[in-house]
């Protein structure tokens, strides 16, 4: 970027964060066009000259972040959103806290972990770039089907994350599911390969959402053609409502016995229960039962969520427990 347009970018998001003004006041203070503020807020950004901090509230007890952080043993933010939003509002609002707060957790020498989905997709805008020499992303799980090898989609979200913070970058060149089982285990066993899933072990944050069936934002691996129509019959038949990573699970955390996902790609709960911070980001009621099986499974330590799902987490959760007290377990959720 010239230095004049760097100028002008910075005008225009003093106007915009430190003053206030709305993208119409600045585009006329600055005679341009709306879509020109636009773009030259988002290059101040791209360009370093903005950096988004969120600091929240001293939170009581009855928060909705500080209960859903108590009842799974997590690290909850929970971002208001009005009820009237529409889903891909409530998506952006949800992104743009993602990112200021994964930007402010990416060190020098991370190695960050980065599973590719709507929603992840979305939180690559909102990424405040700042340098972390020596960091490396890596992508989590294969992203190739029968008639695309994925690289658009994901390849698009793990460059982001890497141009955001000037990191080494290593994709995972693999499908999102083998065709056979037998496949995976002879593939895990190649040099190139267990390279980067050594790497995947070594991962100090570790990002992704989780796929539902039912939403009205569909989840790209529901929708882009890594599942057949047959595949989610059955899918559905053994109670499976989504996926974290790709592995699919059910509302009760439980994923091991389902025979996909010893085809599946990603890492799996108990794989992701080895990196030390697990960042979930969740739009949307119709993500929160897959998000619950999620989180009895201690795949999360950290979960971005809009406020509208948080409260119908909070419901799933006190049903869960109900039904734990009847049986005798007394089930909390924490992991």
């Amino acid at each position: 970027m010239s230095e004049d347009r760097r100028r002008i970018a910075y005008e225009a998001a003093v106007l915009h964060y430190v003053q206030g003004e709305t993208m119409e006041t600045v585009a006329r203070r600055l005679g341009v066009s709306r879509s020109t503020v636009s773009r030259l807020i988002s290059l101040a950004r791209d360009e370093g000259l903005v950096r988004i901090s969120l600091h929240p509230p001293t939170e009581n007890s009855d928060s909705l972040s500080a209960r859903i952080s108590e009842i799974f043993g997590i690290t909850a933010h929970v971002v208001p959103v009005s009820p009237t939003s529409t889903d891909v509002r409530r998506l952006d609002a949800v992104a743009t806290v993602a990112g200021a707060i994964i930007s402010d957790l990416v060190k020098p020498g991370h190695t960050i972990g980065v599973a590719w989905g709507t929603t992840i997709s979305a939180v690559t805008d909102h990424l405040s770039p700042r340098p972390a020499p020596g960091s490396i992303v890596v992508q989590l799980n294969g992203a190739a089907n029968s008639s695309t090898t994925g690289i658009p989609y994901a390849g698009q979200i793990i460059d982001s994350f890497g141009k955001a913070f000037g990191s080494t970058v290593r994709h995972f060149p693999v499908p999102a599911f083998f065709d056979f089982a037998e496949t995976r285990e002879a593939m895990w066993r190649e040099r190139s390969l267990s390279a980067v899933r050594e790497l995947q072990q070594t991962t100090d944050i570790a990002v992704f959402g989780v796929g539902s069936f039912n939403s009205p934002l569909a989840s790209h691996v529901y929708v882009g053609g890594y599942l057949s129509p047959q595949d989610i019959s059955v899918l559905r038949a053994e109670g499976v409502v989504g996926d974290v990573c790709t592995v699919l699970l059910r509302p009760d955390g439980s994923y091991e016995d389902i025979e996909i996902n010893k085809r599946a790609t990603g890492p799996t709960p108990g794989e992701l229960r080895k990196i030390p911070r697990r960042i979930c980001v969740v739009a949307g009621a119709s993500k929160v039962l897959p998000l619950h099986g999620a989180l009895l499974a201690g795949a999360v330590t950290d979960l971005i969520i809009d406020e509208g799902a948080a409260w119908k987490l909070l419901d799933l959760a006190a049903g869960h427990r109900q039904r734990g007290d009847r049986n005798g377990r007394g089930a909390s959720g924490k992991h």
